[in-house]
């Protein structure tokens, strides 16, 4: 809509209303006859005034999420505005008479919110890494919201902008003032410049300087650095805005597996994926909605289309600016997550999606590499002492929080080394372990402590940790591994994945310990996964003579059913490293899908010599439920000397829960009402895989930050941690 085009509406509308607003007006208001509070009812969709930049619109209710994202220049007034408002704007003015949601003003750079604060909660949801709260006692802001609430009454009738003007200026108290720090040093540069101008034209002396020589002409886009000069000489290489459809998906992530299965190095082609970075990152689409931070996508909200675009125009500080604000370890998520935000990329709906997950990586790799990354200690201690069972991601993701909260953070690990499943359940070749140690020494550097070797629950009680401590979270992780109770179990050579994978890490890091080898024996994996796949890619290293893997469930399609639908994660066939290197190595994928075990067999001596199987096959009862066939005459021996059980987990033991007195959910897991972590015992509180059951790396991270959050309101009475990110489902219950 252009300048001289107005639009009138009595009724409510759907999604991205103003949609690229350039200069038109749009009025929006319940029609006249309804009786409805418009405060408390929603009148616009989600993503309202999105890249607008210029024009005026008045919403009489709420606008749903992400409202006024990357506005440049629209001016706009509603009533309330759900999560992600104001989020990427660089420009222009929103006034909000009413509540907001979450993550507001997230990457806000440019532009002024004038907040009305109904009821002291805003500061709580505003995102503060790039804005200052203020006051709005400027006469200049004052004179100016008040205008706009006149304009805003006169064309909506709007009651809650008549009570407003009705007891100005007293009402100026009630609202906030969002301003940008960028925007904020832009102003201070803009007015040292005017100041340097005029002091030239009137004159800095009392004669004239000779004039030097004239330099060679140069283009002024060869010498002025400037983001968006950068942008347009890329785009003279690179085309961002047709990238997706230009560039093909990266697909060379891992080194060749004819050479990495000779050696315990980590995987990945770092040099080859650092080079067509930027061509990578020229294929996301900046999408309006990005279904990457959906409830489907990143569990962490990161903001992924900022730090593409970031990556694109080179301005790698920046891009680790953004990644930092919602991913405390993006070099662990980097390199073991199974990228869920790739799965929801709107790209992957008809073409393969964007390597997001390389991109994240190379960002914090490249950032250790130029040294940005420091231990930065709080200036301020709260003198609050918490304590963190657990050192596994969820641990350490809340123990950076919380120290950086101010309070002092003690974390008991019942092993010998710190990283949980990041040191002794990711095999070194997935998860280095110096890139573990690296970022365990930084939070040591930042104040948190650290104590090895402490069993709590058995070497000092969970109730001492009580009595010595402000508060108690309980980051053990789902330990509980799932067993096979079928004939045979008893016989030697049987062992649990986990113990298979952490003898061997910690034979690798110098203890002395006798680990379990599959050096000349067949091993067979029971259970698939991504912990199958590790000790798939372990036993092979080792020298096994053979190796299979045992998938109950079905070989999954080539391409999305139709019950599993983007954006939903892809349950489709896939080739990870461990499958590939198997294949390269003996000929064959090491799975066998559709298999049933039916008993471990004796080879005389007490040691495990084979399994006996059975083909099943999947279908659905009267009711629609899936049910399991074995398929008739289908029996058969595989030969092996060493089993692995890599069936997932059932949840944390039970001894803390059992000295504490915790309430347990069905699922065996430490319960907690629904989106919070405080458990069932007063000072406890619970987060990771122990709380929400097993799960991923990234989902870890995220309710340890969270769970955070919460200690740090029970300990402080409010928290200045942030919030949740990403889009949230918002499906109506009931």
């Amino acid at each position: 809509m252009t300048r001289g085009i107005s639009v009138y509406l009595e009724g409510d509308s759907n999604d991205y209303v103003g949609k690229g607003l350039c200069g038109g007006e749009i009025v929006i208001r319940p029609p006249k006859a309804s009786k409805f509070d418009s405060t408390a009812n929603v009148i616009v969709g989600n993503v309202c005034l999105y890249g607008a930049t210029s024009g005026r619109a008045f919403f009489r209710g709420i606008a749903a999420e992400r409202f006024s994202v990357r506005n440049s220049g629209a001016v706009a007034v509603v009533e309330g505005v759900g999560d992600h408002g104001c989020e990427y704007m660089t420009g222009g003015c929103a006034v909000i008479l009413g509540l907001t949601g979450r993550n507001f003003a997230a990457g806000m750079s440019g532009g002024i919110a004038y907040v009305l604060d109904v009821d002291g909660s805003f500061k709580n949801k505003c995102n503060p890494e790039m804005v200052e709260l203020m006051a709005l006692d400027q006469e200049e802001d004052m004179e100016y919201v008040k205008q706009l609430l006149t304009e805003f009454h006169e064309k909506t009738e709007s009651l809650i902008a008549a009570e407003l003007l009705q007891s100005w200026p007293e009402a100026t108290k009630r609202f906030v003032k969002v301003f940008p720090f960028e925007y904020q040093r832009a102003l201070r540069q803009m007015a040292e410049e005017k100041k340097n101008s005029a002091v030239n034209q009137n004159g800095g002396g009392d004669f004239m300087q000779p004039l030097p020589a004239l330099p060679p002409v140069k283009d002024i886009e060869d010498v002025v650095s400037d983001n968006a000069l950068e942008k347009k000489r890329l785009e003279k290489t690179l085309d961002k805005i047709r990238g997706f459809k230009k560039y093909s998906r990266e697909t060379g992530m891992y080194r060749p597996a004819e050479k990495r299965l000779k050696d315990w190095e980590e995987i990945y082609n770092f040099d080859h994926v650092r080079k067509g970075l930027r061509v990578q990152a020229a294929r996301c689409m900046d999408c309006g909605v990005p279904f990457c931070q959906s409830s489907h996508g990143c569990p962490l909200g990161n903001i992924i289309p900022k730090w593409n675009d970031l990556v694109f125009l080179n301005n790698w500080s920046e891009a680790l600016n953004q990644l930092l604000q919602t991913n405390n370890f993006p070099e662990f998520t980097g390199r073991v997550c199974p990228a869920p935000c790739e799965g929801s990329c709107v790209l992957g709906i008809n073409e393969p999606p964007v390597t997001i997950k390389n991109i994240e990586c190379a960002i914090i790799d490249y950032a250790f590499e130029q040294g940005w990354i420091k231990p930065v200690i709080p200036q301020i201690r709260t003198g609050k002492h918490v304590a963190i069972v657990g050192s596994g991601p969820a641990g350490l993701a809340a123990a950076h929080q919380l120290n950086k909260a101010g309070h002092l953070v003690t974390v008991f690990e019942r092993n010998d080394r710190v990283g949980g499943l990041l040191q002794y359940g990711i095999p070194t070749m997935k998860l280095s372990k110096e890139v573990v140690q690296r970022r365990i020494k930084l939070l040591a550097d930042e104040g948190i402590v650290f104590k090895t070797n402490i069993n709590v629950g058995k070497d000092i009680t969970a109730k001492e940790l009580m009595e010595e401590f402000n508060a108690v979270l309980l980051c053990t992780g789902a330990t509980w591994p799932r067993d096979l109770p079928i004939p045979g179990r008893q016989l030697n050579g049987i062992h649990y994945a986990m113990s298979f994978l952490e003898q061997w890490q910690k034979k690798q890091m110098g203890n002395t310990i006798t680990p379990l080898l599959a050096k000349d024996k067949d091993v067979i994996i029971i259970g698939g996964g991504d912990t199958g796949c590790d000790c798939i890619g372990t036993s092979l290293r080792q020298g096994a003579n053979s190796i299979t893997s045992f998938e109950i469930l079905p070989t999954p399609p080539e391409k999305r059913s139709n019950d599993n639908p983007w954006p939903q994660y892809p349950r489709v066939f896939k080739l990870d490293y461990g499958h590939e290197e198997v294949k390269v190595k003996f000929g064959q994928d090491p799975r066998q899908y559709s298999i049933l075990s039916k008993e471990f067999v004796d080879d005389g001596d007490g040691n495990v010599a084979g399994i006996k199987t059975v083909q099943v096959r999947w279908v659905k009862d009267d009711t629609g439920r899936w049910k399991m066939e074995e398929v008739p005459d289908s029996e058969k021996v595989y030969k092996c000397q060493l089993v692995l059980l890599a069936m997932g987990f059932l949840g944390p033991e039970r001894y803390i829960a059992n000295e504490l007195d915790l309430d347990l959910d069905p699922r065996s897991n430490y319960e907690t009402p629904n989106g919070k972590y405080a458990t069932s015992v007063p000072k406890v509180f619970a987060a990771g895989d122990c709380r929400r059951g097993q799960s991923l790396v990234v989902w870890a991270i995220s309710e340890g930050r969270q769970a955070a959050r919460e200690v740090d309101a029970y300990l402080t009475g409010t928290s200045i941690l942030p919030g949740a990110g990403g889009v949230i489902t918002t499906l109506k219950q009931g």
